[in-house]
């Protein structure tokens, strides 16, 4: 991919520019990314904000090409402040889980993200765009708003001290608006977390911690 642009750096995937009007997101460890790009087209003809899907093959993606910057970056550049970071990553939830499951038939069952973070999340000109679904699955919605505090939590015990600031403000600020997960969700999300080849050793042995920062509810 040497003749095409790099324009973002993942931790399993990096993203190129094609055109104005498509990027191509290819995985470093390869896989097949015709379920990722079938859920991203079921989800979008459902009206979630996501990219259009272009094409898929094996370890590639060709999208639609985003205007803005995460919404990491807009709070870094201090464009975004943590409460309307906040109130957006717990209405994004809220909109993904009103939508019904694909296969599942636990009536109980939603769409689940399973990264949802503001890294995750562009801002456009066309309002926040949800991106990076590879991990996405199906199952009860507290398992993603566990997994988003958490991983706020991972950040908010990082060495960062810019990064864990924001973290711990937006964890509080995401916590006081979204309802707790119940506890045995978290403990699925820890245990997500532990076996995420994505994560250094340092950041496994750091899940604890985090997980202690994160409200749930009995369950």
């Amino acid at each position: 991919m040497a003749d095409l642009p790099l324009l973002a750096s993942g931790r399993d995937a990096d993203v190129f520019a094609l055109d104005e009007l498509r990027v191509l997101r290819r995985y470093r460890q390869g896989g097949d990314t015709a379920s990722e790009a079938a859920l991203m087209r079921h989800l979008r003809t459902s009206g979630y904000p996501i990219p259009a899907v272009h094409a898929s093959d094996g370890p590639d993606l060709v999208l639609e090409r985003l205007d803005g910057e995460t919404l990491l970056a807009s709070m870094l550049a201090e464009r975004t402040d943590v409460d309307t970071a906040a109130d957006l990553l717990v209405d994004l939830h809220n909109r993904l889980h009103a939508l019904p499951p694909r296969f599942s038939a636990d009536p109980a069952a939603r769409v689940l993200h399973l990264d949802l973070h503001p890294q995750n999340v562009m801002v456009t000109s066309r309002g926040p765009v949800v991106i990076d679904w590879r991990n996405a699955a199906e199952g009860p919605p507290d398992l993603d708003v566990a997994m988003t505090a958490l991983i706020l939590a991972e950040v908010a015990v990082g060495p960062d001290p810019q990064l864990a600031g924001f973290a711990h403000a937006g964890l509080d600020a995401f916590q006081r608006r979204a309802e707790p997960p119940r506890a045995g969700q978290l403990r699925r999300a820890l245990g997500l977390r532990r076996v995420d080849p994505a994560l250094s050793a340092t950041e496994k042995a750091a899940l604890v911690r985090a997980a202690a920062l994160v409200h749930t509810r009995e369950g």
